[in-house]
Formats: structure tokens, C-alpha cells, sequence
């Protein structure tokens, strides 16, 4: 049997690296649609395994959208495990081309799964959460700056600020429309809302940032958003256990549901009051709880069924 080949692109605005593994020579082709169509076709033709990217700045979107659309296995990597390689394996220089090199290399030495792309609607309901983190980061950005505004410059960033707050608003309206136009996630923002602690805007992060909700085991879900305990230990020495890694933005929203639910859901006042009474610290009680939300939603949207003050 031949030796499957692996395929790495990088992706830039104007031009698509290619590298292959087994080598092959690599190809550099523009960004553009009729160069898209024309390299899908090409690809189909060498019959690939799998073809990675990394998930970075957007760009990747319509050329991923275009290979999956031709039938082709193809998945996109989280850059920082893709980082984590390329330092393992002695590469430190960094060109698009090397990029490429690296990524075909780690689908060949990796080999991940591929993972369906989410669809048109789904990545516009992405595109609106990530929108509104934008404006709420620059709207913290702006009150920062505030006090130390004198004379015209504290009246523009005052009137920045208005203009913020009004785009924040109309952005959470366009995510309310947005999450209307499918029945599968109003049941889901309907079931996710039942928990007392979590709003609209987490319900919305949930379902765009986090679509393996109620789909894998509460162990997968734990590492997959990084807030799986990972051990420290080296021969007899037994390190503290921290968490790493995951998906940040949908760890800093949980982060944020599980303050709330420390003081108002009554599963997660109780298991944070108890940790806190063995001598835990309340960060590592507040991580847990995070844990422990993050599995009851898990459990939720796997059975179908709301929130009930008894749920384990």
C-alpha cells in the first residue's frame, strides 16, 4: 500500500502555503477564490489523509470551507499544540513556508482526527460572540483610561464609551435575532438559561465557542475548555496540580457564570461552601465549581432535560 500523505497549509491574506509528508515539492498559490477551486481540485486528485491548518485570525475559514466542500479530510489545529511541536522537533525559524512543513509533519507524527467545520450559520453566531468580547475588552480599555482624561480628550473617550455601550447593546440584540433563526439552539440557550448563574451571554458563547457540549464524556469536556486538573510529579516529588491549556475565551466565560453561581445556584453555593470548609483555597474551590458546572451542563444538554435544584 502506498504511504498516506499528509498535507500542511499555511495560511496568509494573500497567498496559501503548501507542504506535504511524505515530501513532495511545495506549492505557494494565491488567496483567491479561483486559486481555492483549482487547489480543492488538485488535492482531490492526490487523494490526501488528512490536511491540517492552524485556526488562526480568520483567514482559514473560506479555504477550510472550500476543502471540506470537495470532500476532503481536513481539520483545524489549535496554533499553540502546533507551536509546542515545532520547538520539540528543533524548529525554531518561522517562515510561511517552514510553517507549512511543520503542520504536514505534525498531521503525519499527530495525526488528529478530522472534525466537521461548523456551517454557515455557525460561523456567524462565532463572529457575533467573538464581535462582542472585541467591544466589551475595548469598553474596559476606554473606563480605564477615564480618570486620567482631562479637557477634550475626557469628553472623547466619554463619548467613545457611549458609542461602545451602544454597539454592545445592539451587538446582544443581534445575537438574541441570531440565535432565533434555529430551533435546535433555542432549546439549548432554553436549557442552558435554566441554571441559575447562566445568561444569554454565556448560553451564546456555550453554543458557538463549545458545539462538543453534551457530546463527550465529562473528562473530554474538562480538557477540552482547561479545567482538567493536570499532574506535576517527577519520581517522588508530587507537584500541585494546575490547569492548562484549552479554549481561553470559553474558560473566562464559565470563569465568570461560576461567580455568579457560587452565590445564587444552589448545587454550586453548596459544593464551594464545602470546599472551602476542608481548607481548600478559593481559587482551586472556584476552579472545581467551574468543573462542576461545566458537567451538570454537560449532563443537561446530553439527557434534554432543564435544570432542577436536586441535579446532581
Amino acid at each position: 500500500m502506498p504511504e498516506p500523505l499528509f498535507v500542511g497549509l499555511d495560511v496568509s491574506k494573500q497567498y496559501l502555503d503548501l507542504a506535504f509528508s511524505p515530501t513532495r515539492p511545495p506549492r505557494r498559490v494565491p488567496h483567491t477564490d479561483d486559486a481555492m477551486a483549482a487547489l480543492a481540485a488538485d488535492l482531490r486528485q492526490l487523494e490526501p489523509a488528512l490536511i491540517v491548518l492552524e485556526a488562526t485570525g480568520g483567514y482559514e475559514t473560506d479555504i477550510a470551507t472550500a476543502l471540506a466542500l470537495a470532500g476532503l479530510p481536513v481539520t483545524l489545529i489549535n496554533p499553540r499544540h502546533v507551536r509546542d511541536f515545532a520547538r520539540a522537533i528543533g524548529r525554531l525559524a518561522k517562515t510561511d513556508a517552514l510553517d507549512a512543513e511543520v503542520l504536514a509533519l505534525f498531521a503525519a507524527r499527530v495525526r488528529p482526527q478530522p472534525r466537521p467545520l461548523p456551517d454557515e450559520a455557525h460561523q456567524a453566531l462565532a463572529a457575533l460572540v467573538t464581535r462582542r468580547r472585541q467591544l466589551v475588552e475595548m469598553l474596559t480599555t476606554e473606563r480605564l483610561r477615564l480618570p486620567l482624561g482631562k479637557g477634550p480628550i475626557r469628553r472623547d473617550v466619554q463619548a467613545h464609551i457611549h458609542w461602545l455601550e451602544q454597539r454592545v447593546k445592539e451587538t446582544d440584540k443581534d445575537l438574541r435575532a441570531t440565535l432565533k433563526t434555529s430551533p435546535l439552539w433555542q432549546a439549548t440557550t432554553r436549557l442552558l438559561q435554566s441554571v441559575p448563574g447562566i445568561g444569554p451571554t454565556t448560553a451564546a458563547v456555550l453554543i458557538a465557542e463549545l458545539p462538543e457540549l453534551g457530546h463527550l464524556s465529562r473528562q473530554q469536556l474538562g480538557a477540552l475548555v482547561g479545567v482538567a486538573p493536570l499532574n506535576h510529579d517527577s519520581g517522588q516529588y508530587r507537584g500541585v496540580r494546575r490547569i492548562w491549556g484549552g479554549r481561553a475565551h470559553v474558560r473566562r466565560t464559565l470563569y465568570m457564570a461560576t461567580l455568579v453561581a457560587t452565590r445564587y445556584n444552589p448545587v454550586i453555593r453548596a459544593f464551594y461552601r464545602h470546599l472551602l470548609s476542608g481548607g481548600k483555597p478559593k481559587l482551586v474551590a472556584l476552579v472545581a465549581c467551574m468543573r462542576k458546572l461545566l458537567t451538570i451542563l454537560n449532563a443537561m444538554i446530553k439527557a434534554q432535560q432543564a435544570w432542577a435544584p436536586a441535579h446532581p
